[in-house]
């Protein structure tokens, strides 16, 4: 009998969720509940290719919408019935986690204590396996830390270049994130390539409304672009990425912005809707940049300056190459930021076929290479699938001791 997990991603306001099957990582039965706190709080269920939707209570919070997702859950008994546990994502487990974990009020301590590195997540995660643990008593709890696939970097590639008593008494460093993003399509680029992960090295390189990349070496991740909070590396959506570490202060002290301001502008008001002035969506910017847009086209041509830049960098680390990966929304579906991010890296032997390359969207996997370039390979990722797997294991192995 096949055995599934209730993935969930809880975020500020919303509650994402899906019942996921652990030998296949097919979602049976996926949801969203949105605006949370909110007078308008809504929940979809989609299932057989239906999707209802419902209307949640004025300023819903996470403990009753878990307890409305769990409601109707119990129109679906059979599937209901066969989930062995829960597997929340939780963005950052400092160094604390090196994997996943079963939730204890240990662990729950450990998550709260680490919320100053990653406040817009962890809290939000720790409501939402609260109030998973009051609508689902019965099951097992799992956290998987976006963070613990990146443990094994070494120091050189996670330390700043500051005083070294900020890491040690304060632990400042770089973390990394979508480790579960970047460990799911690392596998299958392996897999791909029929060879054993632990002697591939790799790029993969995420790219969604936030984007990271990593260095993958025998299997490993060695160095990643997210830093000590989801903010550093790559243009983003609405973040943005490197800068001058002294533009903050200058915005502080020159333009009279305040720290909460700059921090919002930082992370909400960047990237590429910053830089177009327009929207942070990657597939109205190629329409509008098709159009004449100008911002639109500065902004992608931004986004892939920087991609490639990355890509060129951490072939140090990476060592051989044995391939690069892009995956997340962007980089699944956008042939033209495949294109142009590739055509930047010409010189290192980096060239795409452009016909597999406008074939390669819309979950399909393959090689988008020309015949003498270095590997390049579109993934899908199924981030939920790596929590759900993680999640089952260490129920069984907690069942049997």
């Amino acid at each position: 009998m096949s055995s599934y997990v209730l993935v969930l991603n809880c975020g500020s306001s919303s509650i994402k969720f899906a019942i996921v099957a652990v030998n296949n990582g097919e979602s049976i039965l996926s949801g969203l509940a949105e605006n949370l706190g909110s007078d308008n709080s809504t929940l979809k269920i989609s299932h057989a290719k239906t999707s209802t939707s419902y209307s949640l209570p004025a300023n819903c919070k996470h403990e009753s919408a878990l307890s409305s997702i769990n409601n109707i859950l119990n129109e679906y008994q059979d599937l209901k019935q066969k989930v062995v546990a829960i597997g929340h994502r939780v963005v950052h487990g400092g160094e604390i986690f090196t994997q996943a974990t079963l939730i204890d009020d240990e662990v729950k301590a450990a998550i709260k204590n680490t919320s100053h590195m990653a406040p817009l997540h962890n809290p939000a995660n720790l409501s939402g396996i609260e109030s998973a643990q009051l609508a689902f008593p019965a099951l097992q709890h799992v956290a998987v830390f976006d963070t613990a696939f990146f443990q094994t970097m070494p120091k050189h590639a996670y330390l700043y270049a500051l005083p070294y008593e900020l890491y040690k008494t304060h632990g400042i460093r770089r973390y990394g994130f979508h480790g579960s993003s970047h460990e799911f399509v690392s596998t299958k680029a392996a897999e791909l390539l029929n060879q054993p992960l632990e002697v591939s090295n790799l790029i993969t390189a995420h790219l969604g409304n936030g984007c990271s990349i990593t260095a993958i070496n025998q299997g490993k991740a060695i160095d990643t672009s997210l830093g000590l909070t989801p903010l550093e590396g790559l243009v983003m959506g609405t973040r943005c990425g490197d800068l001058d570490p002294s533009i903050p202060t200058y915005m502080q002290e020159t333009l009279g912005y305040s720290a909460s301001k700059v921090n919002d502008l930082l992370n909400k008001s960047s990237g590429l809707l910053g830089i177009s002035e327009l929207s942070n969506d990657c597939r109205l910017l190629e329409e509008q940049s098709k159009n004449g847009n100008e911002l639109a086209q500065l902004a992608l041509e931004i986004f892939c300056y920087r991609l490639a830049k990355y890509i060129a960098s951490y072939m140090v680390a990476s060592g051989p190459l044995d391939a690069l990966v892009f995956t997340g929304g962007i980089g699944e579906n956008s042939s033209f930021i495949r294109q142009r991010t590739i055509a930047m890296l010409s010189t290192l032997n980096f060239s795409i076929n452009e016909q597999l390359n406008e074939k390669m969207r819309f979950g399909h996997a393959g090689f988008v290479q020309q015949e003498a370039s270095h590997k390049i390979i579109v993934i899908p990722t199924n981030e939920e699938w790596v929590i759900a797997n993680k999640a089952a294991k260490l129920t069984l192995a907690s069942g049997e001791q």
